[in-house]
């Protein structure tokens, strides 16, 4: 990196009076979580990187729930490219021993409840209004929920003490590509220029972003994707569910982890909010609506239209009754967003940039992670080489295709809003999917599921797109109801060649535990023999031979990866 000017800087470096002009290699436009990491991995790919910021931190940023596939890829990221620090992040027990002032929430699973307009949730007892699908099976290797300030301002810190030249309260006027030579940025500090010259530019800068904007990229969208539209912030003084009627009932057992810490989903007709927990006193709770619901709250005027959907549903309204906001609201709209076109040459949209679904799922964590996985591995292996443009190329396809799979499954899921026992099936060809690429990872056969939610499989890939359409089809014709049983078996049949988490057994009554034995009963559709499994799990925190012996669930042990025990049931 070189910079034309010598004179007395302030606390970035940035020279008083006169322009800045910088060169480097890598230039990311962006410093969330996403953006600083990548910048910490080019330097340790022996890059120079300037990381540009329009805003100071720390700051405010919406996706925080992380999940085992996404805790698993930053556990490899960070092995690779040796991130020692950032690596306890990866799970819950070791981040609260290694930085326990960085704002986090405990994750052990996914909890959904299905309500109706107008009346509480009571629950029904045969579980037909509520699925539970444990992620982990103790505390000290769960996942978590990233409180953004604290996480986002973390990263930046490494990427500065990694070598990356950080500039914040920066503001780009343009985009210029010179030939053959660098792509200069150009822009302002306060009132002072600023250029940037770079071989190759990174957009982190979320969805319509930089890039988008300056060099004026189409927006290709989702096709038949609603434009759904959002509502949230950050509250306190929210209560646990768990000491809430009918929520303290036992619904017949023992729920497989404690119900608040997850990431909570109350789904209803045309819309959900998320609640998601952490350890600072902080919820991060918000809506998503699709467009009948969102105009008839004016989701626009903010906490009004969050009173008025508190409103029509009275247990939604007595878990936030005496709840306070910390910042006021965020209004999105429209939520679903994809670009045309995700890559150039000499330029690359992280996928945050490139697309946006849903938060529904957590699904904008794995996706941005393994986005930087495959552009690290392009840099990694085709710097200063004819094949970087071959791999931006091939980058872009994926994360595009990639992020198609994943609005089809939300279409799927948002037509079957008014069906929770629906819902709740198709939730499980994500579930499916995820457990059996975790698993596959782990067991160093990352070729078995190469593509987010398996969309390439040659069994399950084809049958997960008849699923999600065949729903998206009875919901437009109405027929939901009438074709509910025919669907739910369509959806068990699809999943059967990859569940390695004991999703079908429905005798489980939508509680789905962490269990060693249906992973060790489940080697042959990994094509591994049972003994490789059982050392799998002895490695991620479980005793698989005792729990196959009684037939019991999950026995922790000691777990010799924070994100090992990100396998099975998730």
């Amino acid at each position: 990196m070189s910079d034309s000017q010598g004179s007395q800087r302030d606390r970035n470096g940035i020279a008083a009076g006169s322009q800045r002009d910088l060169e480097c290699d890598v230039a990311i436009v962006g410093s969330g979580f996403a953006g600083s990491l990548f910048a910490v991995i080019a330097r340790r790919l022996g890059r120079s990187v300037v990381l540009l910021e329009k805003e100071t931190h720390p700051r405010f940023a919406i996706g925080e729930s992380s999940s085992p596939l996404a805790n698993l890829v930053l556990e490899e990221l960070c092995n690779r490219y040796g991130l020692d620090r950032i690596r306890p992040l990866a799970a819950w027990g070791t981040w609260q021993r290694t930085y326990p002032r960085i704002g986090c929430g405990l994750k052990r699973g996914f909890t959904f409840y299905g309500h109706k307009a107008g009346e509480p949730f009571r629950g029904d007892p045969w579980r037909r209004d509520q699925l539970l699908v444990a992620a982990s099976p103790r505390d000290e290797v769960a996942d978590t929920h990233w409180y953004r300030p604290d996480f986002d301002h973390f990263l930046v810190r490494e990427a500065q003490a990694a070598g990356a030249e950080y500039l914040d309260r920066v503001k780009l006027d343009g985009c210029v590509e010179e030939g053959d030579g660098p792509v200069v940025l150009r822009g302002a500090r306060g009132q002072e220029p600023l250029a940037v010259r770079a071989r190759l530019v990174v957009d982190a800068s979320g969805p319509r972003g930089f890039l988008f904007r300056a060099l004026g990229l189409p927006e290709a969208g989702f096709p038949g994707f609603p434009s759904t539209e959002g509502l949230y912030t950050h509250f306190t003084g929210v209560p646990r569910l768990e000491d809430l009627e009918p929520f303290s009932e036992s619904f017949g057992g023992r729920p497989p982890y404690p119900i608040d810490d997850a990431a909570v989903h109350h789904v209803f007709e045309e819309g959900w909010v998320w609640v998601l927990r952490f350890n600072n006193g902080i919820v991060s709770a918000g809506v998503a609506a699709l467009p009948g619901l969102a105009g008839e709250l004016r989701l626009s005027e903010g906490e009004a239209a969050w009173r008025r959907l508190l409103g029509r549903f009275p247990t939604l309204h007595a878990q936030f009754a005496r709840a306070r906001t910390v910042r006021p609201f965020v209004h999105a709209a429209p939520l679903p967003f994809r670009v045309s076109k995700a890559a150039g040459a000499r330029w690359a949209l992280l996928p945050s940039a490139a697309a946006f679904v849903d938060p529904l799922l957590s699904t904008g964590f794995p996706l941005a992670l393994l986005g930087i996985q495959r552009l690290a591995l392009a840099l990694e292996e085709g710097w200063g080489t004819a094949a970087l443009p071959h791999a931006l190329a091939a980058y872009e396809r994926t994360i595009l295709e990639e992020a198609g799979t994943a609005a089809l499954l939300v279409s799927a899921l948002f037509a079957a809003f008014a069906d929770f026992e629906l819902f709740g099936a198709v939730t499980l060809l994500y579930f499916a999917a995820a457990s059996f690429s975790e698993t596959a990872r782990r067991l160093s056969r990352p070729e078995l599921a190469d593509r987010f939610l398996c969309a390439n499989h040659p069994t399950f890939g084809r049958a997960f797109s008849r699923c999600c359409a065949d729903v998206i089809e009875a919901a437009k014709r109405r027929t939901l109801a009438r074709e509910r049983g025919r669907l739910i078996d369509q959806i068990f049949e699809a999943i059967e060649p990859l569940d390695v988490a004991g999703l079908s057994d429905r005798s489980r009554r939508n509680w789905h535990p962490m269990e060693a034995r249906t992973l060790l009963q489940s080697a042959h559709k990994l094509g591994v023999t049972r003994e490789a499994m059982e050392g799998l799990l002895s490695a991620s925190g479980f005793e698989p031979r005792e729990a196959a012996r009684s037939g019991a669930g999950v026995s922790p042990a000691a777990s010799s990866s924070p994100a090992a025990a990100g396998i099975g049931s998730r």
